[in-house]
């Protein structure tokens, strides 16, 4: 689980969507989900729950 707590997250996936995560949004990411890319432009402070 991946909480953004500040700022914000911006997450591709393989097959080209992106989603961006602001502060107070969560997502969940499995083992065997689809491959992903994360980056931020100006920072952000996560809460993750491996």
């Amino acid at each position: 689980m991946l909480l953004c707590l500040a700022g914000e997250l911006i997450t591709e996936l393989e097959d080209g969507r992106s989603f961006t995560l602001s502060a107070g949004h969560s997502y969940q990411v499995a083992d065997q989900a689809e491959t992903h890319r994360s980056s931020t432009r100006l920072g952000a402070t996560l809460f993750i729950v491996d």
